[in-house]
């Protein structure tokens, strides 16, 4: 008999436990409305070498350990976007034997046909630079604002 409580017990337990789980597990996937995770965008801007912007070197910087994550994502983010950048331009250079002539022509032929990039998160964003014919990644300067 006490067998039997222990398991009528232990049961009723993990009812109630897996009841309460299943709130948790419904709320995880409820979307924060300002993360930019799983957020794309069509919009580049023309890079301008000239303005008062920082332009990233796409490089993981780590230096909190229970962040590696969250301080590696948008580096590996700008990463993999440069990458599809590069070769939809190179692939639009080996069909027309040659780069486009201009931010227009890169947004209208390359860019708005299909190509979503992540959005990138704190204020960085992505630029083409024409006369290289890569992608840059890069934030208004802060300082030259105030």
């Amino acid at each position: 008999m006490a067998k039997l409580m222990w398991g009528i017990g232990i049961g009723g337990l993990t009812i109630v436990l897996a009841a309460g789980c299943g709130d948790w597990l419904a709320n995880q996937t409820k979307k924060d409305p300002n993360s930019v995770i799983g957020k794309t965008t069509d919009k580049v801007e023309k890079f301008d070498a000239n303005a008062k912007q920082e332009v990233s070197d796409s490089k993981v910087r780590v230096d909190a350990t229970p962040l590696y994550a969250l301080q590696a994502y948008r580096p590996m983010v700008e990463n993999i976007s440069k990458m599809q950048i590069k070769h939809e331009v190179d692939l639009f250079q080996a069909t027309e034997g040659r780069y486009p002539k201009d931010h227009d022509e890169f947004m209208t032929r390359i860019i708005k046909p299909g190509i979503r990039l992540p959005v990138l998160p704190g204020g960085w964003k992505y630029a083409y630079d024409v006369e290289n014919h890569e992608l840059q990644v890069v934030k208004a300067d802060t300082a030259a604002k105030k």
